[in-house]
């Protein structure tokens, strides 16, 4: 039973959750919550569980079968509360290994289609367009170096366990990438209010990506100037632009939907 905060588990967890740089180096990140900590196990991704004594009950219905006993550690309420990043936890948490995927691998797909994200802030719509990129039967996300870091825990919950099953890679110049992607194939479609062709007029058979930008920002001057088709999402009344999330669903359907 860990009880003092002092514990070398613990501070090793607080740096975990509060610091990307760290986690990017120690190639590790936490994943919260029964459902989160059951996909994490599923995957057999986990390094340790931690669970709240109060969480006991639930635990030993839910995931006491998954868990090896030299795996798991049990923490006094107060002090799994400080670990948490929620206000109200379940109880339960792993510290899990980040999964890693080969870029040329998901690139060389036959027809491979790729929802490109440059530098999308908010942790809600990168969890989101995650679970919708699962269930639109994309092959990737490709995230810009400027995106919110896809380990944050508020993006790990968000993802609802999609982040473990939906393929990625960092780059870290988005324009250079859309040019290496078109000369593997790809046709690049830059999503934009300035665009006069609308999104459904477009052919998404073969080897595609989508590009969306920043919330407040959208796409790069140059990211967009490397796409081969500018597109846009008609919309009516005052609106000026829609969410990210919303409009990434969107296009991912439509190459869904004309496949």
């Amino acid at each position: 039973m860990i009880e003092s905060r002092s514990n070398a588990q613990i501070k090793y967890i607080q740096k975990i959750k509060k610091s990307a740089r760290f986690r990017r180096r120690e190639k590790c990140f936490l994943a919260e919550g029964f459902k989160m900590v059951g996909e994490a196990l599923g995957h057999g991704c986990v390094r340790k569980v931690y669970v709240s004594e109060a969480a006991k009950d639930e635990y030993e219905k839910i995931l006491l079968h998954k868990i090896k006993d030299n795996d798991l550690e049990w923490v006094i309420p107060s002090l799994f509360q400080e670990m948490s990043d929620t206000s109200t936890p379940q109880g339960v948490m792993a510290l899990v290994n980040m999964p890693e995927y080969r870029r040329e691998t998901l690139v060389e797909t036959k027809d491979a289609s790729l929802i490109c994200l440059e530098d999308i802030q908010d942790p809600g719509n990168l969890g989101t367009i995650f679970r919708t990129a699962e269930g639109a039967g994309m092959t990737a996300v490709v995230l810009s170096g400027g995106c919110v870091d896809l380990f944050n825990p508020k993006v790990v919950r968000s993802t609802m366990g999609s982040l473990f099953r939906v393929p990625f890679y960092i780059t870290g110049d988005m324009a250079e990438e859309v040019a290496l992607l078109r000369d593997c194939g790809f046709t690049m479609y830059a999503a934009g209010l300035d665009a006069r062709r609308e999104y459904t007029s477009c052919d998404y058979t073969g080897k595609v990506g989508i590009l969306i930008g920043n919330e407040a920002n959208g796409l790069k001057t140059r990211t967009s100037a490397m796409a081969d088709q500018k597109i846009s999402i008609p919309m009516e009344g005052e609106v000026e632009s829609l969410n990210a999330a919303v409009s990434a669903a969107l296009l991912m359907y439509e190459i869904h939907r004309d496949r």
